[in-house]
Order: structure tokens, then sequence, then C-alpha cells
């Protein structure tokens, strides 16, 4: 399946390389030259091989060293400076992080006797080619991997690569909807057959996998091939339920197309956000692209969201007498499932809690259409419940306004973004701004001769409001209003 040379031609390839060759770049002439006194053979490998190939930036360099991988490191280290640390006692893998991080270097131990064989123990075609770095005039290319990335096409080195790492059918389905590749036929019959097996890989390099998917160039192809391999159902079961879930006459898709638009629609919205929200795009771009955990910005963790904000809606619809479709509380419980989900995959707390916020309140911009003029008591409510994600939710929730073309759409598409620009525009001077806290705590405790807890709390969050609002302006009209939400008893 994944030999179209005879043993002849291989033997050929493996001792003298492809003659065509290979250029590589500046980052791999800077590491090759940095290793004049490493007396091991060494190879440069896998990804960043094919990366350079296809005419991709290449930010991580992997290198597959015959001898001591620690030895290799030092040396790169010694030249070039940076980080250097351990990666895996197991594997013998060692990592150099250059350029404040712009560019990793990983070196690993060969994984068998020769460099042939450590190829044929890597997962696809398009990751089993190697330059040695002594003489980077030659490629090691023994299973036709240069010729599958000129086809365009993926194939897996035989079913042994799915056996000896589960999480390889995953990792197919990454690399072929961020390139653009088809999957060679038998190797889609395997990947089928194996897909089932991905939940014996750990949590987090499932989430690794999904993640660079999501945040890649063509999500939403890769999640259509996890659900063709069966694969969805494994990774993210809960979102197997939206498919067929049909929507109100508001709605032109199911709650599964409907929710792979929004993801398109987000991707959009946060690269060119100047096509709503033209004022302020600069300002909101630079807030986007904002680090929110994970290796992710905000706008990646907005994908997330998109792809989770309707996750409850199977659970929760509901036919009414009239014939009207609804879901109410999805936006609650989606909230929920969504932090189960992420949890599952063991994402770091803050990115969760981003991810739910977002989940949990994508429907309020959409609540606020039909009651403008808003008031400065509506535009306070809004942003204080949506606080920290403020800004972030405005944008989420054009983008599933955007995805949603059935019924009055030519009016409400217009309305809501009209809205969504307002609201974006006092949502940011919101989070720039260092609202004045007129007393703390503990000075209106003392005035008021309460006790410091929840209660004190509260009052201060109604005083905040009523600052927003402009009726209190001053510390003593501060204790005056909280004194009379006390003594009428609003507050308890």
């Amino acid at each position: 399946m994944t030999t179209h040379r005879s043993a002849d031609e291989l033997r050929v390839l493996s001792e003298v390389g492809d003659h065509r060759g290979v250029e590589l770049g500046e980052p791999f002439v800077r590491v090759a030259e940095a290793m004049t006194a490493v007396d091991a053979p060494c190879w440069f490998v896998g990804g960043s091989i094919r990366d350079q190939m296809l005419g991709l930036p290449v930010t991580d360099i992997d290198l597959a060293v015959e001898g001591d991988a620690k030895a290799v490191a030092r040396a790169i280290h010694r030249e070039l400076g940076g980080d250097i640390f351990s990666l895996s006692d197991r594997f013998g893998t060692w990592r150099v992080n250059l350029d404040d991080r712009e560019l990793q270097v990983d070196i690993t131990a060969l994984r068998g006797a020769t460099i042939d064989e450590d190829l044929a123990l890597r997962d696809f075609t398009i990751n089993a080619m190697a330059v040695a770095t002594a003489d980077r005039s030659a490629l090691l290319d023994p299973f036709d991997g240069r010729a599958d990335l000129d086809r365009r096409c993926i194939r897996v080195l035989g079913a042994r690569a799915y056996v000896d790492d589960p999480l390889r059918p995953l990792r197919l389905v990454r690399f072929a909807s961020a390139f653009d590749f088809t999957v060679e036929e038998q190797t889609l019959e395997l990947t089928r057959s194996f897909a089932s097996g991905v939940a014996k890989a750990s949590p987090e390099r499932i989430f690794a996998e999904l993640k660079s998917m999501i945040d890649g160039d063509r999500p939403v192809a890769g999640l259509r091939m996890l659900d063709d391999f069966g694969m969805l159902g494994v990774v993210l079961p809960e979102l197997l339920e939206l498919k067929g879930v049909e929507q109100s006459d508001y709605h032109h898709l199911d709650a599964w197309e409907h929710t792979l638009e929004v993801i398109e629609r987000t991707i959009t919205l946060t690269a060119e956000p100047e096509s709503v929200f033209a004022d302020r795009a600069v300002e909101l771009k630079s807030l986007l692209a904002q680090p929110i955990g994970e290796n992710l910005t905000r706008a990646g963790g907005l994908r997330w969201a998109a792809l989770l904000h309707d996750v409850a809606k199977r659970r929760t619809r509901v036919e009414f007498d009239d014939g009207r479709v609804g879901f109410p509380g999805h936006d609650e419980l989606g909230a929920e499932l969504a932090r189960e989900m992420l949890s599952r995959l063991n994402a770091s707390e803050r990115f969760i809690r981003y991810v739910a916020a977002l989940t949990r309140h994508h429907l309020r911009l959409g609540f606020l259409v039909h009651r403008q003029p808003l008031t400065r008591r509506d535009i306070y409510g809004y942003l204080s419940k949506c606080e920290p994600v403020e800004v972030e939710v405005g944008v989420l929730s054009v983008a599933d306004r955007m995805a949603t073309r059935g019924r009055k759409s030519d009016e409400a598409i217009p309305a809501h973004c009209a809205l969504a620009v307002e609201l974006n525009d006092l949502a940011l001077e919101w989070r720039d701004s260092a609202r004045e806290q007129l007393l703390r705590g503990d000075e209106l405790a003392a005035d008021l001769g309460i006790p410091l807890g929840p209660l004190v709390g509260r009052l201060l969050a109604a005083i905040a409001e009523e600052q927003y609002v402009g009726d209190v302006t001053s510390r003593e009209e501060a204790i005056e209003y909280a004194r009379r939400l006390l003594e009428a008893g609003t507050i308890e």
C-alpha cells in the first residue's frame, strides 16, 4: 500500500537520496551550522521537511540523531543560545527554543538502528522523509512522500502506524484538512477501521490535535472529516446531537449545519473585523490577537465558542402549542456542557471559563435588539453580565446572526449588526476604562455598621450600576443610596 518502487530502487534512495534534492531554508542552515562539532550522524526529518517542501513557514524543526540527543541539543544551545530542556525521558527527546520561541528544535534519538528504520516507524509518507544535516543536498524518501506531496495526497504507512499510536487517525484529519489533501483509498478504509481507537490516546494529545485543526485554515472541513470517519462521536460526542435538529423558521439550517456556518462566519469576522466593526476594527483586531491560554488567541477561543455555542439545542428543544420551536435555556446548559467537554480534554481552567462564558452569554445582544433605544441601565446590565467577554461575545453574536438566514433575516441581520457596533464601542471603552470605585467595601461596611460579607458585595454592585447610569456621583451619595436599599429591604 505504501511502496510503489522496487526493492532495488528503495535501496538506492536509502543510500544516495532523491537526486532532485530539496533546498532547505535559513532555519535549517542555522541549526546545521551550529552542529559542526557534532560527530554523530543527524537528519532533519518529518514535518519540518514536509513544510519546507510545501513552501510553508518553518517554525518547528525535528532532528533524528544516531546517538545522544542530549549532546546534540547542548551543541545547538551552546552555539545559538535560547532555552534547552528535556521533553521525554522515554524517547530521549530534547527541545531547544530559539529567537524568543519563534523557532523550536526537537532532537530525538533514532527509533530503530538506522534512519531507514526510523522513517519506516513514522505515520504518513509525507512525514517519512529526511535530509542529512552534514550533506543537505540529498533527500531520503523511501516511501514516495515527495510524490504524495506533489499530488496532494496523504497515505498512512500501513496498519502498524495506527496500532503503534492510536492518535494517528486524528492526526490524519488534521493534516488532510489543513493542507486540503485527498486521502488515499486504502488509507480511508484503514482510518475508518481504527477511528474508535482514538479514544485510547490521552485527553491532552486529543485536545492538542483538535486545537491545531480548529485553529487552522479549514476547521469546518476537518470537522466534516471527523464526522465522515466516525471520529466526531469519539472525541466530541455531544456535537453529534446537533445533527438533524430542526430549528425555528428564523433559521435556514439544522443545528449542526448552522454551527459549522457560525464557525466560518467567526473566522471571517475575526480576520476582517472592519467588515462590520469598521470604526474600531484595528482596536478589536489587536484585542482578539491577545493570548487566552492553550497557545490560542482570543480569536482562536472564539472558534471554540462558535463550535459549542448551541451544543445543548437537542436537549432543550421544545415545540410549543402554536407550532413554534424554541430552545429555552440552551445558553445556560450549553455553558455547562462546554465546561464538561473541555474539562474532559484537560483544557486549562482559564480557557474553559472563556469558552463557557461566551456560550452562556451569546444570546444577550439579540435580546436587546427589540428593546431599543437602550437606556444606560440596559447597557450596564449587558456589559456587567457579559464581563469578562463583553467584547468578544458581540463578535460571536454577529457571526451567529449572520448564519441565521430564515424568515425576516433581511431586516434582522442589519438591525443586529447596528446594535453590535454600538455595544462593541461601549464594550471596548468598558474594558479599557479603570472604573473608579467611589468607596471600598470595608469603608461602606463601617459607615453602615454592617459586617463585611456577601451583602457588602451586593451593595457595591448596586452602587456601581447607579454610578454608570449617572444617578450616584460621590462617596456620600453612594453611602446614602446603600442605606436606602437596606432600609427598604431591597437587598438582603
